[in-house]
């Protein structure tokens, strides 16, 4: 087991939710998108911890990660949201700053 290739899933898993949590957090509740938003990461974050030979008891840190990941997506869509993509809205910033 490596511990710097778990570290480097764990830090993956987190800023590969945050676009979905920015997403999820302009969605309808229990809608069709909220919930694609929720669980299309799923399967990316499941072959990380494979691949990361990571043991079971790990999960818990993966799961922690997965939602801290949407939960911070979602904080930024409440600064900055204008639409539902956050690279749509991160090109709108830097226009601005330029």
């Amino acid at each position: 087991m490596s511990f710097e290739l778990e570290l480097v899933a764990l830090f993956a898993t987190f800023f590969l939710n945050l676009p979905f949590g920015y997403w999820r957090k302009n969605t309808k509740k229990f809608s069709l998108e909220w919930f694609l938003s929720i669980h299309l990461p799923v399967p990316f974050v499941f072959l990380m911890r494979i691949f990361s030979r990571a043991p079971l008891t790990h999960i818990p840190i993966f799961f922690l990660v997965f939602f801290s990941g949407q939960f911070l997506g979602g904080k930024i869509w409440e600064r900055v949201g204008y639409s539902k993509c956050l690279v749509v809205d991160v090109v709108r910033q830097w226009k601005g700053v330029f």
